[in-house]
């Protein structure tokens, strides 16, 4: 891999990894558009540490009160009520899926999963429901002719069942395609949150997930020698400098608009990819993953 490709991938990497439309497809895709080869799973790992980072900074508050809280609550019972240390349990509970089947299914998240017309499949479908998810969000929040605004659920009403609920749909982003915050979010969304709270959980909730894929690949690629570290390391700083700043834009963005933009958006890109793949332009399947 290449400076300028590293360069590249960091920016898109820190660009789509908090917005509702894929970092891991469009990482993929970028590789493919440009004719460069797949940086495959284990960089896009890696460079996610350094979006994970912008996360633990912007929400190093709520973090902080929630380890504190939650750690307290070992030994004290009374502290179990506390809203950040039933949070840090939520997060928890909510990462067990995640972890389960990106063990198990490792080699296909590495291998199948990367066909481009999964891709373009999961981009479509997860736009489709992310549409609807908001239309159903926007209509409690303004109300209706006959029918006053209905209150949405806060972070503070979150419990096991949704947390779990909420942990299988940040289990579905192992495809490429998906989105770990579309997935999330959307979740969220049609349980009954404010779209403010689904999008703090979901930041949340990735941290423990994406901390500890990263940290698996990192020590595999240290251990295989497969990985160009200064141009992965370069561009997992990038990621970490462009993520900080779409972090602020989002949480700003997500409290007075719709999703709409990201939705109509996923349906465009995912139809473009199926054409390209159809008329022999792109290929499916990943070229062999850079080094």
């Amino acid at each position: 891999m290449s400076w300028f490709e590293s360069l590249i991938l960091g920016l898109v990497q820190g660009l789509t990894e908090f917005l509702p439309v894929s970092s891991s497809a469009h990482l993929r895709l970028t590789a493919a558009f440009s004719g460069w080869k797949d940086p495959g799973a284990a960089f896009t790992a890696i460079t996610q540490i350094g979006t994970e980072a912008a996360v633990l900074i912007y929400f190093r508050k709520d973090i902080g009160r929630i380890i504190s809280a939650w750690t307290r609550s070992l030994t004290n019972k009374a502290l179990r009520s506390d809203p950040d240390a039933r949070m840090g349990w939520l997060v928890i509970v909510g990462s067990i899926p995640i972890g389960v089947l990106g063990v198990t299914l490792k080699d296909q998240i590495e291998g199948p999963f990367r066909d481009l017309r999964i891709t373009a499949t999961m981009l479509i479908g997860m736009g489709i429901v992310l549409g609807v998810a908001d239309r159903l969000a926007a209509r409690d929040e303004s109300g209706g002719r006959h029918r006053a605004p209905k209150q949405r659920k806060a972070l503070e009403d979150l419990g096991v069942r949704d947390g779990l609920i909420y942990g299988v749909c940040q289990a579905m982003a192992l495809v490429p395609g998906v989105s770990r915050s579309g997935a999330t979010i959307s979740g969220g969304l049609f349980m009954g949150y404010k779209r403010e709270a689904a999008a703090r959980y979901s930041f949340l909730l990735a941290i423990p997930a994406v901390l500890a894929s990263g940290l698996f690949e990192l020590k595999d690629a240290t251990e295989g020698g497969h990985v160009s570290w200064g141009p992965t390391i370069f561009a997992t700083v990038i990621a970490f400098a462009v993520g900080y700043a779409v972090i602020a834009w989002f949480m700003k963005f997500i409290s007075t608009k719709s999703f709409m933009p990201f939705v109509w958006y996923r349906i465009a890109l995912g139809i473009v990819i199926i054409v390209l793949v159809t008329m022999g332009v792109l290929s499916p399947h990943a070229a062999e993953s850079a080094g």
